[in-house]
């Protein structure tokens, strides 16, 4: 155990030291103004000894001022080192969490959408913000007070043996029993840290997941099983903190008994010395200063240790999220470049696919299919049928087990993810929509493209009308998700936005389903248009919309069952045959 605790606690400094090693110079004049601060006022100790042998014990005016102008001076110079060291270290804490912000973002955001279904979003928004916001603290404070107070205790303990040697042995040999209980409290703290960190994340993933589907949660009056459930997973964070607050008391109130009592006992022989005449007055002072500057330098870095272990907790969470690894990569041999404009013909030759979380039954299933340039391919089948599966293995959001895919004639594994996808333009059928401006969305995939552009994409969509009629029009700013809008203007939006990109091929996976008649009616005639020049691959459900594909695939349990145009199918695919009857209530011979 107390080597995995050793292990982690290596990979947190580890990680710190990464994200500080750019900002050398600024963390070096930071231990620089450390270094003077702790000296200038371990110095006062000699000062307090001036001051009252020379000073007071005297009874000299001229070396009482010389006295306290050394002593002001000290404490002019502490200022200054204090507020260098200050300012050095929260900056080096605020940039330093910015660039782990900023890197773990980037590196997530390149991640292959599987890792983000076994691991849920919340919690890896709280790893983002309450995580690096415990090691801003830690680097931008606590890290500088556990390095000056080790100063302080060292240097202590140094001038204390100066001053005094026989004293001296009383304070260290406290120092075994004040170490003590922070080593065992401290590995208790250590685990309960990780522990806490762990149930607040778990409150945060909570409450974005409740309060992000509100309005299920309204419509289904489910608001007091959610508010049980939130009390039980609050409770849970509590008693962990609890547990983790009640170590850490034990532990700060066990070293400041032993070491104030050992200041007591000090005090007891120092001044049995004094009254002796062994020792002077000043001497006493100085000593007894610098007993309770390690003293409380020792209670200081018990409480500080606390905090860097619960930082070694969250560097840990973090550096789990920089380790994770995407599985779908360029190739780092054998990388091809795609034309820059494919035909956009498009072979599917015996693909095999098994989602990882549900290995079996396989989604796709020895599936072989070839779209010609320019073609209109409809996609029809039952619910699970591994219709929408199909364009995430298109899009490389993950790669198939068996079998390949060819775009241009080019297997698309061997292709950068990056550069395949520049080639489609994808409309989901439950539309993505960003918190920004009606403008900002649909120039999501082109970012350069004109007003114009984003007009004439937006008319091609019939989607301009009910945008003029928005407050703002094209600069109507939209809530989380599209809040706002009915489903038939997101999916418009949605539309508009893939026609901007585009791309020779065309993604449409239940585009119309969430329009109105009449907004449908409007797409169905301008889809003809739309499609010209691309290949298109459409998922749907409704047959009415596909039934002048060019070719209609019919999909089931991820195998190609038949495949022809909707008078074919009618007559020699009973599945489709069957679908028709459902759907446009007339008897079929089967």
């Amino acid at each position: 155990m107390l080597n995995r605790f050793s292990s982690r606690q290596r990979q947190a400094l580890r990680l710190g030291w990464r994200f500080i090693y750019p900002y050398r110079k600024q963390a070096l004049l930071a231990l620089l103004a450390l270094i003077i601060t702790a000296a200038i006022t371990l110095s006062m100790g000699q000062g307090i000894r001036l001051l009252v042998d020379q000073g007071f014990m005297t009874q000299s005016p001229h070396l009482l001022n010389q006295s306290i102008g050394l002593f002001l001076l000290l404490v002019l110079a502490l200022a200054i080192g204090t507020f260098s060291r200050f300012y050095l270290v929260s900056w080096i804490g605020e940039r330093c969490v910015a660039d782990i912000r900023q890197q773990v973002f980037d590196h997530l955001i390149y991640l292959h959408p599987g890792f983000f279904e076994s691991n849920r979003s919340s919690e890896i928004q709280s790893r983002l913000t309450a995580d690096t916001t415990l090691l801003q603290s830690v680097i931008g404070s606590s890290l500088s007070l556990f390095l000056r107070n080790a100063l302080m205790v060292l240097g202590g303990i140094v001038l204390l043996f100066v001053t005094n040697p026989k004293l001296t042995s009383i304070v260290v040999l406290a120092l075994p029993l004040v170490l003590a209980p922070i080593l065992i409290f401290g590995r208790r703290v250590r685990s309960l840290s990780r522990q806490s960190q762990d149930r607040v994340a778990d409150v945060g993933s909570y409450v974005a997941e409740t309060l992000g589907q509100i309005k299920t949660v309204q419509a289904y009056n489910h608001q007091a099983t959610d508010q049980r459930r939130f009390g039980t997973t609050v409770e849970a964070a509590f008693e962990v903190a609890r547990q983790r607050i009640l170590q850490r008391a034990w532990l700060i109130t066990l070293v400041i008994v032993l070491v104030l009592g050992a200041v007591g006992v000090m005090l007891w022989v120092g001044g049995m010395d004094v009254i002796a005449g062994r020792i002077s007055g000043g001497e006493l002072a100085a000593f007894v200063f610098y007993s309770l500057i390690v003293g409380s330098a020792f209670g200081t870095l018990s409480e500080v240790i606390g905090e860097l272990q619960r930082a070694a907790g969250a560097a840990e969470r973090i550096g789990e999220l920089l380790a994770a690894s995407s599985e779908i990569i360029a190739p780092t041999q054998g990388l091809q470049r795609s034309a820059t404009r494919v035909s956009g013909r498009v072979e599917l030759q015996a693909v095999g696919f098994a989602y990882p979380s549900r290995p079996t039954p396989p989604a796709i299933d020895g599936l072989s299919l070839t779209v010609e340039p320019g073609e209109t391919l409809a996609l029809v089948g039952p619910s699970g049928a591994g219709k929408s599966t199909l364009f995430d293995l298109l899009l490389r959001f993950y790669d198939p087990q068996q079998g390949c895919i060819l775009l241009d004639g080019q297997d698309i594994s061997r292709l950068d993810p990056q550069d395949l996808r520049r080639h489609f333009a994808l409309v989901a059928q439950s539309p993505a929509l960003f918190f920004g401006t009606v403008e900002d969305n649909i120039r999501y995939g082109r970012a350069d493209a004109t007003v114009e552009q984003v007009e004439a994409a937006a008319r091609s969509a019939h989607a301009h009308e009910f945008i003029l009629q928005l407050p703002k029009g094209y600069q109507t700013h939209l809530g989380d998700a599209g809040l706002g809008l009915s489903g038939g203007q997101r999916q418009r939006l949605a539309i508009a936005r893939a026609l901007l990109v585009d791309a020779p091929i065309l993604l449409l996976d239940e585009a119309t389903s969430a329009l109105d008649a009449q907004s449908e009616h409007l797409i169905q005639q301008a889809l003809p248009t739309l499609m010209s020049g691309r290949t298109t691959l459409v998922i749907a459900h409704r047959l009415a919309t596909v039934q002048h594909a060019d070719r209609i695939a019919v999909i089931d349990q991820g195998r190609l069952v038949a495949i022809g145009t909707h008078r074919q199918l009618i007559v020699e695919s009973p599945l489709y045959a069957r679908l028709a009857a459902l759907q446009f209530n007339v008897v079929t011979q089967l």
